[in-house]
C-alpha cells in the first residue's frame, strides 16, 4: 500500500503476513492506519532498509528502547504497532522500478528473516518456507541484527555518494578516491557497530567486492533522484549521525554524507512541489 492513501485499511485476519515494504520514510504516515487494520495475532516482516524503528526493543543495557526521532518521528511508529509483532527480514535482490506496478528484478534472491529476539518461531519458519518455494534463498538467522547492519555498511555509503554523483556501483567502485570515500563511511558505520555491541559477519573489503559485483547498477536512492521522490536518508544516514551524538562518537564522513545528500533531498522536494503547482497552474 502507497503511504499517501487516505483510505482505511480493512481489518486483517489473524492468520495474516503482512510484509513492510514502503520507503522507512513512508511508514509514519501509515502507522495508525496499519496498526488499527492488524488482527490479534498478524505479524509484520519488516523489510526497510535502515536502522528499523523496533531496532532497541530487546536489545538490552543502556540503549535499551531507544527511540531514534530520524527513524521513528514523534513515535508515530512506535505507538502504533507493537514491537512483539515484528520479524526482520533483509532484502538483497537488486531491481528497478520500471512503472506503477511493474518491477524489473536484476540481481539477486536472498532475502533473510529472523526473530528480533534470535528464538525459533513458527510464523519464521513457515514464512521461509514459502519464500523458499517460490525461488527465493530465505535463510533464518539467529542473529538478525548484524546482518541488518552488514547491509546498512552498503546503504549509508554507496546510497548517497550515488545520490550526490549519479554513479552506478560498478562507476563507484571503480574509483579510487571514491572507494577511499565508501571505506571511511564504513569503518565509521563498523565504529557505531562496535560501540553498541555488534560486529559485521564480513569485512569491509568484501562488502566492497559485493557491491562491485553487481555492476552497473543504479542503487534505489539514485533511482529516487532520477524520478523527483523523497531519498531515504533518515534510517540510513540520519540514524547513524544521530545515534554516534548519544555515543559521543566522531563521524565526519558520515555528518558530510548526510548533510549534502539532506540538501540534495531538501533541493528535489521544493523542485518537485513547484513543478506541481505550476502544472496545476496551466491547468
Amino acid at each position: 500500500m502507497h503511504p499517501e492513501c487516505t483510505d482505511e485499511l480493512s481489518p486483517l485476519s489473524s492468520a495474516d503476513v503482512v510484509f513492510v515494504t514502503v520507503k522507512a520514510h513512508g511508514l509514519s504516515p501509515l502507522a495508525a492506519r496499519l496498526g488499527a487494520a492488524l488482527g490479534p495475532q498478524t505479524s509484520l516482516f519488516s523489510a526497510q532498509n535502515g536502522i528499523p524503528w523496533w531496532f532497541f526493543d530487546g536489545f538490552g543495557g543502556p540503549l535499551e528502547g531507544t527511540r531514534l526521532e530520524s527513524v521513528d518521528p514523534g513515535g508515530v511508529i512506535s505507538q502504533n504497532i507493537e514491537a512483539s509483532r515484528v520479524v526482520g527480514c533483509i532484502v538483497y535482490p537488486a531491481a528497478r522500478l520500471r512503472e506503477g506496478g511493474v518491477v524489473e528484478h536484476l540481481e539477486g534472491n536472498r532475502i533473510s528473516l529472523g526473530e528480533p529476539d534470535g528464538l525459533p518461531s513458527a510464523r519464521t519458519e513457515e514464512v521461509s518456507a514459502v519464500l523458499t518455494r517460490a525461488g527465493f534463498k530465505a535463510p533464518v538467522q539467529p542473529r538478525i541484527r548484524p546482518e541488518l547492519w552488514l547491509k546498512l555498511l552498503g546503504n549509508a555509503s554507496f546510497n548517497p555518494i550515488s545520490a550526490l554523483t549519479g554513479a552506478t556501483l560498478e562507476e563507484i567502485t571503480s574509483d579510487g578516491a571514491a572507494v577511499a570515500l565508501v571505506r571511511a563511511v564504513m569503518e565509521e558505520v563498523e565504529l557505531i557497530g562496535r560501540r553498541i555491541g555488534i560486529e559485521t559477519p564480513i569485512g569491509i573489503d568484501r562488502r566492497i567486492q559485493g557491491a562491485a559485483r553487481v555492476g552497473g547498477h543504479k542503487t534505489s536512492m539514485l533511482q529516487d533522484v532520477e524520478a523527483g521522490r523523497p531519498l531515504e536518508l533518515g534510517a540510513t544516514v540520519g540514524a547513524l549521525v544521530e545515534l554516534a551524538g548519544l555515543l559521543e562518537l566522531a563521524v565526519p564522513h558520515l555528518e558530510a554524507l548526510f548533510a549534502c545528500a539532506n540538501l540534495l533531498d531538501q533541493h528535489l522536494q521544493r523542485t518537485g512541489a513547484s513543478s506541481q503547482r505550476g502544472t496545476a497552474q496551466r491547468e
